[in-house]
């Protein structure tokens, strides 16, 4: 086997690995560096690639830092998680049983593993292992908090809670804290607990989680009574609550998995969200609190693609709807990625640019990195600077990071070809890292938490469970350990001073301390003192309205924040005070202060009209018109909206504001907007139209009059937009013409089919013999359809012995266009109903289907199917060969772009690859395309749904809403169903990528397609 020390004695070259540590600082970026990377590529097989002793090669770390590796394989595998306790081991959950009944590998039937892991001779390197807890109910869990003697275990759909009453290191208690959470296995349910600086637990759960419900079954109530629901909430959420579970508070919604929160000695939230995967959208977020994220329309809850007034134009920005008034600014997009375990550095260890940072893992693109932020009026600004970045080998996936207690990082690396994404192709490798200066040994220091002083002193480490054990004895010395804190409180580290002033205000003093603290020069000292002050439930009004007029918009913010749920007379004349320092620029103080006027907008509006007589005149009193949530504001709307000033386009966002209000005022505003027939006047009308409800168009004459006649004056994508959503039977004869002309005729024949009038003009049509020529075309345009009166007409013409052969072919073909149209072709070629001149046409019609079941089933119709396969090299050799990217391209086109988009080309149905190569290597690709049932991405999962009239689709849920369906079907085809059409849905258990896509290709081919796959990364 290769020698990696001989290796470094021919080179005569600085040691590339001591002791199993990188020292980069010495070569990186040295032409030798450059030569050893390109010898350790060619010489090393993949096999040795993949060995615990070269893990490290090809890693680049931060100047000032070296990574050292902890623990490999066999001591441990696959870690989702971990945790570092307050003496120095490594808590290490096991995902060696995750979701089996996708990826097909086998399970250990005891169960997965909690592991202890610990260096005792402090050399770095963990010398002993052992088991906390392992039991079959434990599969794959995602997140672990280690606090004293009770660990947290996250794994939806439950939160455990783990207990070694007796110190032996094994768990004698198993209760359930929280539950009913999202489904089990589900990568995007529960997440990490987190020890707060103020004694309480934070947590999350991604856009599957739903629901929290207790541990009797109970759904839990949030601090204002609503039920933590999706008849609240929606996607995923930031909670917070006391050591117990007791006293749950919703603190933010609608995030897509937000994986593990982050929160810093002044209580202020960091987290990380990943996008809609290959839409260059993953974001990193300031948590404000009771804030909307925008994954999802705040309003309909329709997903991000549906169009909208004033759609941002950058895919990454209208993923999370941000030119809409309700939705919290991104702190940063980094673009594509799978973000997961992150914390706040708050220890002086690392160098200066690290410390109070950020520090994040992103297996996607097998990073460890930071994000120092900048404070930027009310909000932040920040940059990425990386830790720890693998170039060489993508099998490097960093799952988590957690700070020890001698202030080094230690990094969990899940080792696998994929990140998860209900995928494993390695179960057996795992590794952990320790990342700290060059030659710093790993010593735990010791503690003493018999005295007030040595809790005090423990509760400056920068180790979350050495502060849980400090705030628990200090907790109980109570005001005995106040001489200590409040010698604490004096120092100069402005972020002890804020752990100073937590345990001080919740053990010792609250409003004694909250209000020292309101009164300390250090704005955020005085937004912990404010937060303090309503988690207490002091006077918060009161100490609100001392700091409304402060010059620092950051605790102006927080005062807004504050704000929330409080409907006093008094707390209106705040808000408005407040709203009054708007500048017009600030996005996050505008959030701000929509988040402290809901549920009281109304006062709030009116107070502030007190002072604004006209708040169309400024921009930062037409912000306030824009987000706000009131009758008493529509008239300023809609002023804003017809202001010919102001060009049409940057109109647009007051029209946007229409739909997050409701009522008489708001449509009587819209209809006094339809008026003239100026080219701008129709465009106007449009907009109107498109913001009034339906039903109320339908019974106002004035407003159908309206609609009639600007329907009359558009064409193409307009029209049927306009169409599709009223569904006026005036129009069905125009959207017969179009389609007779060719003009758009799928869209136009599904608008026609929409109503009952349309549905009885196709039928009335298609069944007479001398319509052929308009037949062929109504076929054309519904055969995608799948609804059962579309196959109904499909059959029905199919079997038709009276009808020409054209039409017949024509229907025979269009049959197999529908997931339907196939099973029914199949069932009628089994029942020998096809005649046999027809077969090869409705073979030829299913011949793309993405089933390859149907595809082969059908064939065998044929009597002289040649139904022959490549068989392939195994994926172990595959992976070693170098393809052609370019003749990829061309292999792609042919076999994938159907459902999938490169740049902007092919079908969007399934994930976007364009940066695929980034995410996955050789060895992911071959897996991925084998073995689709193995991975399916969260959000692309099909659905069987059956609807009243007997039919069956098959699709990608694009959108839901509480009335409309959204469903993509292969070839970028997306139908709009109404849900009160539905009978029945039901999740596929197989990904509706075809399994076999390879089974037809020539080995050549297969290694162009990857390699080409391969090349698509991240500029």
């Amino acid at each position: 086997m290769f020698n990696q020390f001989s290796f470094k004695a021919r080179l005569g070259i600085p040691m590339l690995f001591l002791g199993g540590t990188v020292l980069f600082s010495a070569y990186q970026h040295t032409p030798t560096s450059r030569f050893i990377n390109h010898y350790v590529d060619s010489v090393l097989t993949e096999a040795q690639k993949r060995l615990p002793e070269n893990s490290l090669a090809g890693v680049k770390m931060a100047e000032g830092l070296s990574v050292k590796t902890f623990a490999t394989e066999p001591m441990l595998m696959n870690p989702t998680d971990i945790d570092v306790d307050a003496r120095g081991r490594v808590w290490v959950l096991e995902a060696y049983n995750y979701r089996p009944a996708i990826t097909l590998n086998p399970t250990h039937k005891e169960g997965d593993r909690i592991m202890i892991l610990e260096d005792k001779d402090g050399d770095g390197k963990a010398d002993e292992s052992k088991v906390f807890y392992q039991d079959a109910s434990l599969n794959a869990p995602l997140g672990i908090a280690v606090l004293g003697n009770v660990v947290l275990v996250s794994q939806s759909p439950y939160v455990w809670k783990l207990t070694d009453t007796d110190g032996d290191d094994k768990a004698d208690k198993k209760e359930v804290l929280f539950q009913g959470i999202g489904g089990e296995q589900h990568d995007h349910g529960m997440h990490t607990f987190v020890f707060g600086p103020d004694g309480k637990l934070y947590f999350n759960f991604g856009n599957e989680g739903r629901q929290l419900k207790d541990a009797a079954g109970n759904i839990v109530k949030d601090q204002f009574g609503k039920e933590i629901s999706p008849k609240n909430y929606q996607e995923g959420m930031v909670f917070r609550c006391n050591l117990d579970g007791s006293e749950v508070e919703c603190l933010g919604q609608n995030f897509r998995n937000n994986y593990e929160v982050a929160v810093d000695s002044y209580g202020t939230m960091w987290q990380s969200d990943n996008d809609d995967d290959g839409n260059k959208g993953v974001r990193i977020n300031y948590v404000m609190e009771y804030g909307d994220y925008g994954y999802k329309d705040a309003v309909t809850r329709a997903s991000w693609p549906s169009n909208r007034t004033n759609i941002e134009e950058e895919t990454p920005r209208k993923h999370w709807h941000l030119n809409d008034p309700g939705t919290v600014p991104n702190l940063l997009q980094t673009g594509s990625g799978s973000p997961t375990g992150m914390i706040i550095y708050e220890g002086n260890l690392l160098p200066k640019a690290f410390q109070g940072q950020m520090i994040h893992c992103e297996p996607g693109h097998n990073v460890v990195r930071s994000y120092p932020v900048q404070k930027s009026g009310a909000g932040y600004s920040a940059e990425i600077v990386n830790i720890m970045k693998q170039e060489k080998d993508q099998w490097f996936r960093p799952a988590d990071v957690c700070v020890a207690p001698d202030g080094s990082l230690i990094v969990a690396d899940w080792y696998d070809p994929g990140v998860g994404g209900h995928q494993a192709g390695d179960q057996n490798r795992g590794r952990i890292y320790r990342i700290a200066p060059e030659n710093t040994p790993y010593k735990t220091p010791s503690l003493n938490l018999s005295t007030p002083l040595g809790a005090t002193l423990a509760l400056q480490s920068p180790n979350i469970a050495t502060r849980y054990l400090a705030w628990k004895a200090l907790e109980k010395f109570g005001k005995s350990a106040e001489t200590d804190l409040v010698k604490l409180w004096n120092s100069d580290n402005q972020r002890m001073k804020a752990r100073a002033f937590w345990a001080l205000c919740k053990i010792v003093d609250g409003k004694k301390y909250v209000e020292l603290a309101l009164n300390d020069a250090n704005a955020d000292i005085k937004i912990a003192g404010l937060r303090a002050a309503r988690q207490l439930k002091l006077n918060v009004l009161g100490y609100v309205n001392e700091l409304k007029n402060s010059s620092d918009p950051q605790i102006r913010r927080e005062c807004a924040i504050a704000l929330h749920g409080n409907t006093a007379a008094e707390a209106a004349n705040i808000w408005a005070d407040l709203a009054m320092q708007h500048d017009g620029k600030d996005r996050w103080y505008l959030e701000a202060l929509g988040i402290g006027a809901s549920d009281n907008w109304d006062a709030c509006f009116s107070a502030y009209l007190k002072k604004v007589n006209d708040p169309t005149q400024t921009l930062a009193s037409r912000d306030i018109v824009w987000r706000a949530r009131t009758d008493e504001s529509v008239k300023f709307l809609a002023s804003l909206a017809t202001d010919s000033h102001t060009s049409l386009k940057e109109r647009l966002r007051y029209f946007r504001a229409f739909d997050f209000l409701k009522g008489k005022v708001k449509s009587e505003a819209l209809m006094s907007l339809l008026k003239g027939n100026s080219a701008e006047q129709n465009e106007i009308n449009k907009l109107a139209l498109n913001h009034l409800d339906v039903d109320f168009v339908k019974t106002s004459p004035v407003a159908k009059a309206a609609l009639q006649k600007l329907l009359a004056s558009l064409n193409g994508k307009e029209y049927l937009e306009l169409q599709g959503k009223y569904l006026l039977p005036e129009e069905n004869p125009r959207l017969l013409s179009m389609i007779k002309n060719g003009e758009m005729v799928r869209q136009s024949a599904e608008a026609l089919i929409k109503s009952n009038e349309g549905l009885a003009l196709v039928k009335q049509i298609t069944s007479n013999p001398k319509e052929d020529a308009v037949t062929v075309k109504l076929l054309e345009g519904i055969k995608s359809n799948g609804g059962q009166n579309s196959l109904d007409i499909l059959k029905g013409i199919m079997l038709d012995k009276t009808r020409s052969e054209q039409v017949r072919r024509e229907a025979t073909r269009d049959l197999g266009d529908s997931d339907g149209g196939q099973n029914l072709i199949l069932a009628l070629l089994k029942e020998g109903k096809i005649q046999k001149e027809y077969i090869p046409v409705a073979v030829e019609g299913v011949s793309r289907a993405w089933r390859r079941n149907v595809r082969i089933e059908a064939a065998k119709y044929l009597g002289n199917s040649n139904n022959k396969t490549s068989k392939l090299p195994p994926v172990s050799e595959l992976i070693a060969m170098t393809g052609d990217a370019k003749k990829g391209v061309a292999v792609f086109a042919a076999n994938c772009s159907v459902c999938h988009q490169v740049n902007g080309e092919g079908m969007d149905f399934g994930p976007k690859l364009s940066e695929i190569g980034s995410k996955l290597g050789k060895d992911g690709q071959y897996l991925a395309i084998m073995y689709p049932d193995a991975g399916i991405g969260f959000g692309y999962e099909g659905w069987e749904i059956k609807m009243k009239d007997g039919s069956v689709l098959n699709g990608i849920i694009a959108s839901k809403t509480e009335t409309d369906i959204s469903l993509k079907m292969p070839g970028g085809i997306v139908q709009n169903l109404k849900t009160s059409a539905v009978k029945s849905m039901k999740m596929m258990n197989n990904s509706m990528m075809p399994t076999g896509l390879m089974d037809g290709m020539t080995k050549e081919e297969a290694v162009d397609l990857v390699e080409y796959l391969s090349s698509l990364k991240r500029k």
